[in-house]
């Protein structure tokens, strides 16, 4: 009898590898394949924060393939490596293999595994998803502080790059997280200053590398990883 194939998306947390939840890492550990996302450089060598996380659990390197996109905003060259990832992922389930399709932070939160599930979607493949820790969660953590209590509400904005949309919905919300602040810093800067914000910047969470800080003027010259975030609360 043949043996039925099945997708994983599988959520590794933020970047501690332990953050990671139990299911996922059974569900790893049991994959036939694992497949994970990471960038091809200008230079021609790739890159892979998932993969990072990916290699403290001891997995068969036998198992791992990498999906590499291009660092350009060329989303046509972007679709042509999901389409064909998808059908590396196709043809390993229809071989009857345990698929496992990898993202850093939660696999549904801004996550490359969107653009897949398009695909597996649209194919009807038997699939299952398991939730991950996403990064402001762990920054609220580290910084040991509440996101939101009671009636407050919250905002997830990513790359904002407008001072005043930014005071709208630092008005209508009490807590608002910035992801993607590379590019924007700058611009908010003076706003986090006027506005008297309590501010908790983080970069590189749960790495060797993570970075908070509470003061924004830590940051000037910093160099500003894309794995950083900024939550903003109003006093």
């Amino acid at each position: 009898m043949h043996k039925q194939g099945k997708i994983y998306g599988v959520s590794l947390g933020p970047g501690d590898p332990l953050l990671i939840t139990v299911k996922g890492l059974q569900t790893l550990q049991q994959a036939d394949k694992i497949y994970y996302p990471g960038s091809l450089l200008p230079d021609g060598t790739t890159t892979s924060y998932s993969l990072q996380i990916l290699q403290h659990y001891q997995l068969e390197e036998s198992r791992l393939r990498g999906m590499f996109l291009k660092m350009s905003d060329d989303r046509k060259s972007a679709e042509q490596t999901y389409a064909a990832t998808f059908q590396q992922m196709l043809t390993d389930y229809h071989n009857g293999l345990q698929v496992a399709f990898v993202s850093e932070g939660d696999i549904s939160f801004y996550s490359t595994f969107a653009y897949l599930l398009q695909h597996i979607h649209a194919h009807k493949l038997d699939l299952e998803i398991i939730a991950g820790v996403p990064s402001f969660i762990l920054g609220a953590a580290e910084h040991q502080s509440s996101l939101a209590i009671l009636n407050e509400k919250i905002a997830i904005l990513p790359r904002m790059k407008d001072r005043d949309t930014l005071s709208r919905y630092l008005e209508e919300f009490e807590t608002v997280v910035l992801i993607k602040v590379r590019s924007v810093l700058h611009e908010i800067r003076t706003l986090i200053h006027q506005a008297g914000l309590q501010m908790v910047y983080c970069e590189r969470l749960g790495t060797a590398q993570q970075y908070i800080t509470t003061d924004i003027n830590d940051l000037e010259g910093r160099e500003i990883p894309y794995f950083s975030l900024l939550i903003l609360k109003r006093i």
